[in-house]
């Protein structure tokens, strides 16, 4: 174990401050429940901790008639059972089916968008090639175990799968980001703190080493409450997405899909919008049809790895039994 120095701000303000004067490769400490596995890892091996995760200015949960807000250091399981956010099956859904329960009743949801890859190679020590972990050492996946990595936002610089399902039901959303650093604070809308990789891997969101994340939040709309989280994984609990999906569509009078909303997990290097498969649905009737071509349209860029190609069909599948599940419920 490296020793590191542990601070304890008393606000917000204070963590601000505690990260303009921190050394590079300092980390802020929330849930603990990446970061403590990380370091025993010895991928991060950070030089000091602020430890944030007593301030109550991060908790707060609002949920207006116009925007549902949650506090990034606000529990997992918090926000899940929500009686509002229950009206938001997605959301709630998303966060239900994520981890444990000891972890959700520990980890934040503003700590759950930074979740790093749960590659293998990325996480089983430096004999392995990877360049998230050490760029310009290559990608082992590229030749070797790559049944779980992604299909899409692919580079051979790196094909690690983005892990998250919370993320990836609030980029159907067009969930935003407030933000808070020394120059004060931003909003960031959530389609924009992930990147796939680039020439670095390493970069992996967009946020400032000083910044910190203050609240999420999410427009609350009619779709949300047609929604759901489909999750496909080898287990029914304790596991990573093969492929998720968060869905919603609202439908008028006649059952014409008027909004659509498709957000893609398990299978991208970040979270993914299917954008063009949401617009294939738009003005159409809601049927196994048109649902299994929206599903198709969102893979049809996928680059599968050589022994996960089963995972496209089984994305436009997770996909088309989302939105049949979204359809019943918006039709209620």
């Amino acid at each position: 174990m490296r020793s590191f120095a542990y601070v304890v701000p008393d606000s917000v303000a204070g963590a601000v401050d505690a990260l303009a004067a921190a050394e590079p490769g300092t980390k802020v400490l929330a849930g603990g429940t990446t970061l403590y596995d990380l370091m025993k890892l010895g991928i991060e091996a950070p030089p000091a901790v602020i430890d944030i995760h007593r301030l109550a200015e991060l908790t707060e949960i609002s949920t207006g008639e116009d925007e549902l807000s949650f506090g990034a250091g606000a529990k997992m399981a918090e926000v899940a059972d929500h009686p509002v956010v229950r009206d938001y099956p997605a959301l709630s859904e998303s966060l239900w089916r994520a981890a444990s329960q000891q972890l959700r009743n520990m980890a934040t949801v503003g700590g759950n968008l930074l979740q790093r890859t749960r590659c293998g190679y990325f996480r089983g020590g430096a004999e392995f090639p990877c360049n998230k972990r050490n760029p310009g050492s290559g990608c082992a996946a590229l030749e070797g175990l790559d049944r779980t990595h992604a299909l899409l936002g692919t580079r051979d610089t790196c094909i690690a799968t983005y892990p998250g399902d919370w993320a990836v039901a609030l980029i159907a959303f067009d969930a935003e980001l407030d933000v808070v650093g020394p120059q004060g604070e931003r909003t960031l809308p959530l389609g924009e703190l992930h990147v796939e990789p680039g020439d670095n891997p390493l970069l992996e969101h967009t946020l400032a080493a000083d910044e910190l994340i203050l609240r999420i939040r999410v427009p609350a709309t009619l779709a949300g409450r047609g929604s759901t989280y489909h999750k496909i994984r080898d287990r029914e609990s304790y596991a990573f997405a093969l492929a998720s999906a968060a869905t919603a569509v609202t439908l008028d009078a006649q059952g014409t899909v008027t909004d659509c909303r498709i957000g893609l997990g398990g299978v991208a290097t970040r979270p993914w919008r299917a954008t063009e498969a949401e617009r294939s649905l738009i003005g159409e009737q809601l049927t196994m049809e048109t649902a299994r071509h929206a599903g198709e349209v969102a893979f049809a860029d996928a680059r599968p790895p050589r022994t996960g190609a089963f995972r496209v069909e089984l994305g436009i599948r997770t996909v088309t039994d989302a939105l049949l599940t979204a359809g019943k419920r918006a039709a209620r």
